[in-house]
C-alpha cells in the first residue's frame, strides 16, 4: 500500500517532526552534545519508521516535496545577504586568512572524495556527496546540492549527502577537543599565551531588539525579490552551460543587496532576515529527512564507510599541519583548530561547541571564538557552493 501526502500534508507531517525534534533533543544527552539539529532528529526517525514498514511490505510513501524546493532557495537566499565585504574587512586580517583556510580544506574534501571514487568503485559524483557538501556543508547544503545530483542521474545521492552529515557532525565534535590538546601540550602554548590582537567583537554581539512587525515583512519582501532576480541570474548562467544549483542566483543578488545596503542606500533588516532563514532552513531540512531513502544504502555501506574515514582522517590532518601553523601555530591557532574541526564536518554549533570544551579546560579564547564564528556562519557557505558547483561540471 503507497501512502500519498500532498503539498500541505507534507508540510504539516514535517512541522510535527521537526517538534518531536526538538523535544527528543532536549530529552536525550547525545543529541545535545553533539548539536544534533532538531529536524535531523525528527526526520530521521521517521525515515527509519519508513524504512521498516517498506522492508516489512506495510506501506510506503510519497511525498509532494514543492515546499522543500521552496524553503531551500529561501533559505540560502538569506545566506547571501551575510555576504558582506565591509563586515569581512572589519573583521581583520585573520578572518580573511581563515577564510582563505577554510576554502582551502573545501577544494581538498572534494578532492579527496572524487579522488577515490575509483577505488570504492563508485561514481565520483557519488562520492562527492562525501566531501565538502556534508562536511564543511552539513545537513543543509546536503539537501540542497544532493537533489540537482540525482537530477544528472546519481540514484541514493541525497541519502549518502544527509547520512555523511550527520556521521560528521558526531565525529567533528569528538575530534576537536582531542586535536586542540595536543597541540597545546605538544608546544607548551599556554604558558606562552600573549595579548590577543585587538578585534571588533561587536560584530558578534547580540542586541536586544522589540519585534517589529515592519521589519519582518520587509525581511520576507527582500528575500523574495532576491529570488525573483535571482532565477533570471540563473538561466543566464545556465545558458552558459555551467551546472549549478536554482538557488545560486538569488544568493547572488542577495548578496548585491546586501553589499549596496551597506553603503547606506537602503536598509536590509539583517536580524529578522537570519530569523527567516533559520525557519526556512528547519521546515526544508525536516523535510529532506523524512523523505531519506535508507535503503539505498544497503549496497553503500562499505564505500561510504572507506569514504568517511578519508574525510575524518583529512580533517585531522589539516587542522594540525595547517590550520593550526598558518593561524599563528600559538593558543588562539589551536582552539582555531578544535573549531575547525568542528564546522569542518558539521556546522558552526559544533565548532563552538568544541572551542567551549577547549576553554572550560585551559583559557577563553576571544580570537577564536570570534573568526570560527564570523567565518563559520557569514562567509564559508557562500564560497563552499561555488567550489561544490565546481566539482559537479568538472565531473558530471
Amino acid at each position: 500500500m503507497t501512502l500519498q501526502m500532498d503539498m500541505v500534508q507534507s508540510i504539516g507531517l514535517a512541522v510535527i517532526l521537526l517538534l518531536l525534534g526538538r523535544k527528543l533533543r532536549k530529552s536525550v544527552k547525545f543529541f545535545e552534545t553533539y548539536c544534533i539539529p532538531a529536524p535531523v532528529i525528527g526526520g530521521l526517525l521517521f525515515a527509519i519508521i519508513t524504512l521498516i514498514l517498506r522492508l516489512t511490505d506495510v506501506v510506503a510513501f510519497e511525498f509532494d516535496t514543492t515546499l522543500q524546493s521552496f524553503f531551500m532557495t529561501m533559505f540560502f537566499t538569506s545566506v547571501g545577504f551575510n555576504a558582506s565585504l565591509k563586515v569581512l574587512k572589519k573583521g581583520g586580517v585573520k578572518v580573511l586568512i581563515f577564510v582563505g583556510v577554510a576554502t582551502l580544506l573545501v577544494v581538498l574534501q572534494n578532492a579527496v572524495a572524487v579522488g577515490l571514487a575509483g577505488v570504492v568503485d563508485v561514481h565520483p559524483l557519488l562520492a562527492l556527496m562525501t566531501g565538502s557538501t556534508p562536511m564543511t556543508g552539513g545537513h543543509g547544503t546536503s539537501a540542497a546540492f544532493a537533489p540537482d545530483v540525482e537530477a544528472m542521474g546519481i540514484a541514493g545521492a541525497q541519502t549518502v549527502a544527509l547520512a555523511a552529515a550527520t556521521f560528521g557532525l558526531v565525529a567533528g565534535s569528538m575530534m576537536g577537543g582531542p586535536v586542540a590538546n595536543r597541540l597545546i601540550i605538544k608546544h607548551d602554548l599556554l604558558n606562552k599565551k600573549k595579548a590577543t590582537d585587538q578585534i571588533d567583537e561587536s560584530l558578534l554581539e547580540e542586541t536586544e531588539s522589540i519585534l517589529d512587525g515592519e521589519k519582518f515583512a520587509m525581511a520576507f519582501f527582500q528575500i523574495l525579490i532576491a529570488m525573483f532576480l535571482g532565477t533570471y541570474v540563473s538561466a543566464l548562467i545556465a545558458s552558459t552551460g555551467f551546472t549549478m544549483p536554482g538557488y545560486i542566483g538569488g544568493m547572488l543578488v542577495a548578496a548585491v543587496m546586501r553589499n549596496i545596503s551597506d553603503s547606506g542606500t537602503f536598509k536590509t533588516p539583517q536580524e529578522e532576515i537570519g530569523i527567516v532563514g533559520d525557519v526556512t532552513l528547519n521546515l526544508f531540512l525536516a523535510m529532506a529527512l523524512m523523505t531519506l531513502k535508507l535503503w539505498e544504502l544497503i549496497d553503500l555501506a562499505i564505500p561510504m564507510l572507506i569514504l568517511l574515514v578519508a574525510q575524518a582522517t583529512l580533517m585531522y590532518l589539516f587542522a594540525t599541519y595547517i590550520t593550526f601553523p598558518i593561524m599563528g601555530k600559538d593558543y588562539d591557532a589551536a582552539v582555531i583548530s578544535a573549531g575547525h574541526c568542528g564546522f569542518g564536518m558539521g556546522a558552526t554549533p559544533n565548532g563552538v561547541a568544541n572551542m567551549a570544551s577547549v576553554a572550560q579546560k585551559y583559557s577563553y579564547s576571544a580570537v577564536a571564538y570570534f573568526v570560527v564564528s564570523l567565518v563559520g556562519a557569514l562567509f564559508i557557505d557562500f564560497t563552499n557552493a561555488f567550489v561544490i558547483t565546481t566539482f559537479m561540471n568538472l565531473f558530471g
